[in-house]
């Protein structure tokens, strides 16, 4: 559409999410209404059992090619894009040289297991047991956050950290680089950026640098007690600017038009901010690959004994917005392999399935591929069916997997009401899984409390959308916001959570065996 002086009207965000196993990228319109989309899958890759990578070069090439094919659907011209957000998985990183620009190695993925040796060594090692103890003196002397943080600091095989670490001491090109002062460090955003502005741009937000467990979310920097300690190269680490913020445009030799870049986002932070989860007490459910289950805690970071995990949701302005998060790694890993084993055909069939049996026979599943997280912690846990029997059927097992979503979220939910004693304002829900009834009126059983579904289950790519728009000035509000966002279903208890006591109790009782099973191994 152009405008009587023969400029086009630029009234479009285009927003892309780098999710972990595919790339969509939706055009949104004043209203927040999806204009245009285009989609391609992410092909991880598994050079050896535990590593998970992905392609930088395949990652660009995908990343152009949906804002491109995602612009056109709409039937839109580039220079019509009032700016570009963007939202990506957390925690999956490579290395570049400076000058040249090129990857010294494919991403590693927060997926990766190359790090959990190392990570296991640290955990028991003697020096965190000096930390947690100097730290537990430090904190009853000064009574600061900080050394309260520290006193129960545990290293994740999720988190950058010793993935990193492990990069450094197997990778000759990277400690090179690191001596030479060339060697770039950066998340999937901070190097799709670089790309995007042709290397003027080397940067992250608090959000993502937050997630990957070398920032300091009390002193809002990269720790450098952290990175004394594992001996990480502080040197090598982007700047962190707020989520909102001109990150710099495009090279114009890439979309024709130099589009402003104006916010880089993490995932899990975006969908909480594409669910208008602004006020303190709100709850954010995701259930996709894995579920994240992230509570609004105000302006202050949450300290967690339990494997909540405090990160920054996002910084607007002045604003500090902190989240706490806990999360189940295998949510849709466990319904993909059970699809892949014949237990249903399609997806949206499965709710239909198992609400035609009374129960799942007795039978019990443990969803864990890759270990329990939060409250559990135990990443030597096997995923696993137990209460097998000759009368068990397909649709029992499958209705065992699918309860089996629902019985962790009632556990990380329990524990964040026990830790944070945040009073709950609303709960919603969003991601793939979360278009599945069953799971979701299991939930809401089990929680006691109703459960938001919104209409458009994309959040994060909205969340990206919203905070790129706001700063565009396309929205002038969070309020504006709100307005926008539209509800599909409200979930509402129908049955009290004591009706399901027996099966959640059983459930407890499998997940407890299937403990330490690698570690005895």
């Amino acid at each position: 559409m152009a405008t009587r002086n023969g400029f086009c009207k630029k009234s479009y965000i285009v927003a892309v999410d780098v999710g972990t196993t595919g790339i969509k990228c939706h055009v949104y319109n004043k209203e927040a209404n999806v204009r245009g989309s285009s989609t391609r899958k992410v092909s991880p890759l598994y050079p050896k059992p535990g590593w998970v990578e992905m392609d930088p070069e395949d990652l660009w090439q995908s990343f152009v090619a949906v804002v491109k094919g995602a612009v056109q659907d709409a039937g839109l011209q580039m220079n019509q894009i009032q700016a570009l957000g963007i939202s990506t998985q957390r925690g999956t990183f490579t290395t570049w040289d400076k000058s040249t620009g090129v990857p010294f190695h494919n991403f590693i993925s927060w997926q990766d297991l190359r790090g959990a040796e190392l990570t296991t060594s640290w955990n028991e090692s003697f020096t965190m047991k000096v930390v947690h103890g100097v730290s537990t003196i430090l904190h009853l002397v000064t009574r600061q956050k900080t050394f309260q943080a520290a006193s129960i600091m545990v290293f994740s095989p999720q988190h950058v950290t010793f993935r990193l670490a492990w990069v450094l001491q197997n990778c000759p090109e990277v400690q090179e680089a690191v001596k030479k002062g060339t060697c770039c460090f950066g998340t999937i955003d901070t190097w799709l950026l670089y790309r995007l502005t042709q290397g003027s741009a080397y940067l992250t937000d608090y959000s993502n640098a937050s997630a990957t467990g070398v920032f300091d979310t009390y002193q809002m920097c990269w720790s450098g007690l952290l990175c004394s300690l594992v001996s990480l190269p502080l040197s090598i680490f982007p700047a962190v600017e707020n989520t909102g913020y001109f990150f710099g445009c495009t090279d114009e030799s890439i979309f024709g038009v130099p589009v402003p870049i104006m916010s880089l986002m993490a995932d899990q932070q975006a969908a909480m901010f594409g669910e208008c989860c602004f006020n303190k007490g709100d709850v954010k459910i995701t259930m996709g690959t894995g579920t994240f289950m992230d509570i609004n805690t105000g302006n202050e970071p949450h300290t967690s004994f339990t494997g909540l995990y405090p990160i920054v949701g996002w910084k607007i302005g002045s604003e500090v917005t902190y989240l706490a998060e806990g999360n189940a790694a295998d949510t849709g890993t466990a319904i993909k392999w059970a699809q892949e084993l014949e237990l249903f055909s399609e997806v949206a069939e499965t709710a239909d399935i198992v609400t035609a049996l009374d129960n799942s026979d007795g039978v019990c599943f443990v969803p864990s591929f890759s270990g329990l997280q939060a409250p559990v912690n135990d990443p030597g846990a096997c995923a696993a069916f137990m209460g097998l029997k000759p009368s068990t059927t397909k649709s029992h097992l499958l209705r065992a997997i699918l309860e089996s979503v629902a019985y962790r979220n009632k556990q990380l939910f329990d524990i964040m009401i026990r830790e944070t004693r945040i009073p709950i304002t609303n709960i919603r829900a969003d991601g793939g899984v979360c278009s599945n009834n069953f799971v979701m009126q299991l939930t809401a059983d089990l929680l006691g409390r109703t459960i938001d579904r919104p209409n458009h289950f994309d959040m994060s790519s909205l969340g990206a959308a919203f905070v790129a728009g706001l700063g565009a000035g396309l929205w002038k509000s969070q309020e504006e916001l709100k307005q926008l966002r539209t509800t599909e279903r409200v979930f509402v208890p129908s049955s009290p959570a004591r009706h399901h006591a027996t099966n959640l109790r059983s459930w407890e009782r499998a997940l407890r065996r299937s403990m330490h099973w690698y570690s005895q191994a």
